[in-house]
């Protein structure tokens, strides 16, 4: 049976990465008149930031159909328009609740008391942020393409990396990860870590402890990040003595975490594990645990984080949605 809309949204979209986008344009071209709320532009990386984390990623040279390179923002800017080209609507606005206890669902925007988007169906693709030292030349060179990354395997290959000394703030797995990674390019490696005990599993600390080209730098922590245009060095302070000094490297990663943005979940009912990601309910889906509500990229993945993996999760939820929809008579 065909359901009148009577102003209900058939999907909305929160997120506009390239978990989001992709998400909007199968949707769009599936003929649901999807809404995108694509978040609010900001000057430091927040909580659903346009485009996601590749605003803050100057070259992509990993995805495919870019043979020369492609920088991040250029690259949501095709996005976006290939999601209007089919007739996605779009307002630069954050979600700021949402209720999935109702149906159709209800969905309150910040700035705009009083207002209430209904929706049937709702993908969420608000993404992870990295977590940042929040020293302000680290943010000026990461936005910039100046040397500061928070993902080795999006940008330890670039030329201006490779065969250079490099850094690593961290001391977890994924730390060791990164490092592991930008040995195959980098001259040396040093990890910089507060402590003087590694946090990472013993095996994962061993390919860094035991390579030649590998040094911890213990009980510091990064207090500024030198050079103009590009990374020339690292100001480190031993936590222990108080002493500062300088370190030269060519590049800095961070490697301290990822935050998901799902704050603004918080009370929706919809169940996240401890660290705030998005539960799946099947690995190879996007279906969440409440019916009609489904999640994409990094939002729900913390282990690819490649935003070629996030426009895939974006497919799969549209398809997912759709075809959700489809059987509650949604047309």
């Amino acid at each position: 049976m065909h359901v009148q809309n009577d102003g209900v949204e058939k999907v909305t979209i929160i997120g506009s990465g390239p978990a989001g986008w992709t998400a909007a344009i199968y949707a769009a071209r599936a003929n649901l008149q999807p809404l995108v709320f694509e978040g609010m532009p900001t000057q430091t990386p927040s909580i659903q930031l346009p485009g996601g984390q590749l605003m803050l990623t100057t070259e992509v040279e990993n995805y495919p159909g870019f043979p020369d390179g492609v920088t991040g923002p250029q690259m949501m800017e095709q996005f976006k328009k290939q999601a209007l080209r089919f007739g996605t609507r779009v307002e630069s606005k954050n979600v700021g609740c949402c209720d999935f206890s109702r149906r159709p669902f209800e969905l309150c925007i910040d700035g705009e008391p009083g207002r209430v988007v209904r929706s049937h169906a709702v993908i969420i693709a608000t993404g992870a942020s990295a977590n940042w030292l929040g020293l302000e030349n680290e943010m000026r060179l990461a936005r910039t393409g100046g040397g500061v990354s928070a993902c080795a395997v999006c940008d330890g290959a670039l030329p201006i990396f490779r065969n250079q000394p490099l850094a690593v703030v961290g001391g977890g797995d994924t730390a060791m990860e990164e490092a592991s990674y930008l040995l195959k390019f980098a001259s040396k490696v040093y990890v910089i870590h507060r402590r003087h005990e590694l946090r990472a599993s013993k095996i994962m600390q061993a390919r860094i402890l035991n390579h030649p080209h590998a040094e911890v730098v213990w009980d510091s922590v990064v207090v500024d990040v030198l050079g103009g245009d590009k990374v020339a060095g690292v100001r480190l302070k031993n936590v222990k003595t108080g002493q500062q000094f300088d370190l030269a490297v060519k590049g800095l990663f961070v490697a301290i975490g990822h935050t998901p943005n799902t704050q603004f979940l918080e009370g929706s009912g919809l169940a996240l594990d401890e660290k705030g990601y998005i539960k799946t309910t099947d690995g190879f889906r996007t279906w969440t645990h409440i019916e009609g509500v489904f999640a994409a990229g990094d939002v729900c993945d913390k282990i690819y984080r490649q935003a070629v993996t996030a426009a895939g999760m974006g497919c799969k939820a549209a398809i997912d949605a759709e075809r959700w929809l489809a059987e509650k008579g949604v047309h």
